[in-house]
């Protein structure tokens, strides 16, 4: 089964000094699924996507990227995933060709200038591709951030609320280069507060709640709505 499996999370545990941020959380993704996760701000939906990134360790658990152990083999896990979050990890003095060069570089990408200029303009900077970075806008930040998770073809996306600071346009260019990226057979895990925009191209939803995965289902499946009011525009009771 595993090999069939694009993440899969056993009791994912994550202390922050007392502070328990992910408290016993399993999931697991089939390979091509497009999974949204929703929770309240502190549910621990960022904790999670950051140690399926490799940047955060986790306190107790196993978890693994495409069969691979992150604990045992984070290099070679790295080189299947995307990871974007509010932090685009971009470099302000540097332009997007130099950014995207640099990223090519880390990852082992010989000759990377053809992608890099495809992608410029998929994520409609062309035209700003020799302003430095620190000139952008929020949004246009995470353009380019978009780009650099592209940029060698990862065959998972992890993606903490990649609509923040998008204008409409860039919303509608988001949304079709995901939906390009799950026709090409890859997985995309995505993050966000927005219940439509989450379950518009979603094949299954979950929600996470003070650390814990507390729904999981079918993206269709009306059960999401009622445990989003609950979980996460309500709250729960205290």
């Amino acid at each position: 089964m595993a090999n069939t499996l694009a993440l899969e999370s056993e009791d994912i545990r994550k202390t922050f000094g007392h502070f328990i941020a992910l408290s016993g959380l399993t999931l697991s993704v089939k390979r091509g699924e497009f999974l949204t996760l929703f929770g309240r701000n502190g549910a621990g939906k960022t904790t999670f996507l950051k140690i399926a990134a490799t940047l955060v360790r986790p306190t107790h658990g196993k978890l693994r990227i495409e069969g691979i152990d992150i604990h045992q083999e984070p290099e070679r896990v790295r080189r299947h995933i995307g990871f974007l979050s509010h932090n685009t990890y971009l470099y302000r003095d540097l332009n997007p060709v130099e950014n995207l060069r640099f990223f090519g570089r880390l990852y082992g990408m010989p000759d990377s200038e053809d992608r890099i200029q495809k992608l410029l303009e998929r994520v409609g900077l062309e035209r700003r591709a020799s302003d430095p970075t620190r000139a952008f806008s929020r949004g246009l930040h995470q353009r380019l951030g978009l780009a650099r998770v592209m940029l060698h073809d990862p065959s998972v996306m992890l993606l903490d609320e990649p609509y923040t600071g998008l204008d409409a346009n860039a919303v509608e260019m988001l949304n079709q280069m995901l939906d390009e990226a799950v026709a090409q057979g890859k997985t995309v895990v995505l993050t966000t507060h927005d219940l439509e925009q989450g379950l518009r191209a979603a094949t299954r939803a979950a929600i996470i709640d003070r650390g814990k995965i507390v729904f999981a289902g079918d993206a269709k499946d009306p059960g999401i709505r009622e445990a989003y009011g609950q979980y996460v525009r309500m709250g729960v009771p205290r």
